[in-house]
This record gives C-alpha cells, structure tokens and sequence, in this order.
C-alpha cells in the first residue's frame, strides 16, 4: 500500500512536470520564436511591430521556468543534482543568453546603436533556443550515471542527435513565432511571418523525421517503449496525429487564415511532449534514474504538490489575463 501511494505521488509529480515545461515551452517559446525570427528582418518599421507584439508578455513567460526548476528540486532531488552537473554548459548558455536577451531590449531604448541590440536581442534567443534543444537532446541520448552520481564530461550532452534536437527546437520556436506574428499583425509583417514560418515548418518537419527514425536505433529503452504492446499503439497513433497537424498548418499558412498557423504550432508541440514523456516514462534521467529511485519522501512530494496547486492556478489566472489584454491586432500608427 505505501509503495502504491508513493508510485503514485511520483508519477502525478512527473506528470505535473511535464504540465508546467509545456506551459513553459508554448509560453515563452514563442517570444524567443518572435526574437529569431527578428535577425531576418531589416525594416525597423517591421522590427518595432515585432517587438510591440510580444513587449506585454515576454518577460513573465519565464516564470514557468523557475516553477519547474523548484518542482524538479523539491520532488526530484537527485535528478535536480545530476541534471545541473550533466548540463550546466547549455543551461548556463540558456541563463546567460536570457539575462543578456532581457538587458538588450532596455539598452535598445537608450543607446544609438539600436541595431546592435537588436542583433543582440536576436542572438540570444537563438542561443537561448539551441541550448534548451541541447540540453533536451542530451537527457534523450543518455547521459552517464553510476550510483545516482553524473560520471560523465563537461560535454557528454554534445552530439549529432542533440545538434539535431536543437535545430529542431529553435525551428519550432521560430514557427510558433511567426504564427503569433500571423495573428497579432497585419500586412507586410504578416506575409513576411507567413513566409518564414514555412520555412521553419520544413526544418521541423526534417528534424523530426531524423529524430523519430534514429531514436529507436540508439537507445533502446525508447524502442522498448515504442514497439512493446499495448503502448504501441499508442506510440504509433501520435505521428499520424502529428503529420495531420503539419497538414493543416501549413494549409493555414497558404490561406489567409490568421489563427490556424498558432493553433497548430501549438498542436504539434503539445503532440511532441506527449510522445516526449510517454517515450522516457519511468525514466526522469534515461536509462538509468527512474521516478521511484530518484523521489523525494511521499511528505516531500505531498507538500511539493499542494504549493504547486496554490501557485499554478495564480500563475494561470495572471498569464491568461496578459494575453487577452494584449490579444489585438498591432496597429503601425
């Protein structure tokens, strides 16, 4: 019976988790979306419209962030340890670029040189985007533990398949990005959003082509996963579900629909971090640290779950007000 509950708690915090970096992900990814995607424009007209669409809402998006790294601490200490000895070259590159990211949009308003921070501004969310994709292709690949303890290099997260994972995260930051642009501007800003949130859609499309083939072969803990019935079924269905949203964003993408393209981009990230957690479950720290092994005391993690239901409902009430209050169209005047 103590066992039960305890597997239980665990896994509601790993589901719970999972809830929050998803909230974290389509909050401020695409903000950071928004700010790669500004190093291919040129036109400030254009650049100050990008900026205005995300200036009431970037800043608190990364709140998620910060509740994520308290839940991981409080209901999965050692993963907590182990992940920041493991990954402290991209989480620090990912810290560094968004403390850098915030100062360029306050230097830009008082400085000249604008162009610089706009470069800036662009540049950190790029990097921002490629060290979460690192990070996130590292935990995928493995990393090594022995005894709870990372034995592994200051770069054993750096590989072609996390190169790929980052690639494919920052694509995916850049398509939610333009489709939040598509919805909250107009004319030239929203074509040119249309456009390169094509591209980007493409880009996904290929990374995750090359990830979902290569996964099963590399680790096999994921093909047990995948293949091992009934999850199979399961598994199975969420591409198909995946390849119909790409379908119908980008036909939302080719039609003057001013919705469709964020809807989807959100449904497609949604689907990922679905099939994300199904492939690494019982694993927190693949394929070594699972939930029960790395849990905190069933007090620990019943305390952890009831100040997150107190925060998150704050947090949820405070975000969803900011996007109505923001929600319309950017006029240029």
């Amino acid at each position: 019976m103590q066992t039960d509950i305890y597997t239980f708690l665990a896994t509601t915090c790993y589901l719970l988790l999972g809830v929050i970096l998803m909230l974290y992900v389509i909050t401020d990814g695409f903000d950071l979306g928004v700010g790669i995607l500004s190093l291919f424009e040129h036109e400030e007209d254009r650049y100050t419209e990008m900026m205005t669409v995300i200036n009431g809402v970037w800043d608190a998006n990364e709140t998620w962030l910060v509740l994520f790294g308290i839940a991981l601490f409080g209901a999965f200490p050692v993963v907590y340890t182990v992940t920041l000895h493991a990954l402290y070259v991209p989480l620090g590159m990912m810290a560094v670029a968004l403390i850098v990211r915030g100062m360029a949009v306050v230097m830009k308003k008082h400085v000249r040189s604008q162009r610089l921070w706009s470069l800036v501004f662009g540049s950190c969310s790029l990097v921002a985007a490629l060290a979460q994709g690192y990070a996130l292709g590292g935990v995928i690949g493995g990393l090594p533990v022995t005894d709870g303890k990372f034995t592994g290099s200051a770069w054993s997260w750096l590989s072609p398949f996390s190169t790929v994972v980052a690639v494919g995260v920052a694509a995916g930051y850049a398509l939610m990005g333009g489709g939040y642009l598509i919805l909250r501007t107009r004319d030239g800003l929203q074509a040119a959003s249309r456009r390169r949130s094509r591209y980007a859609a493409w880009i996904i499309l290929f990374a995750a082509i090359a990830v979902t083939s290569v996964t099963p072969v590399l680790y096999r803990y994921v093909s047990q996963r995948w293949f091992t019935a009934p999850d199979m079924f399961f598994t199975v269905l969420l591409p198909v579900v995946a390849l119909a949203a790409f379908i119908r964003l980008m036909r939302g993408l080719s039609h003057s629909d001013d919705y469709s393209p964020y809807f989807w981009s959100l449904i497609i990230f949604v689907i990922s971090f679905v099939g994300l957690f199904v492939s690494l479950y019982p694993y927190l720290m693949p394929p070594t640290l699972t939930l029960n092994e790395t849990a905190s005391s069933i007090t620990a993690l019943v305390f952890m779950l009831m100040g997150i239901g107190i925060i998150m409902p704050v947090m949820l009430v405070y975000n969803g007000y900011r996007y109505l209050v923001f929600l319309e169209k950017i006029r240029r005047d």
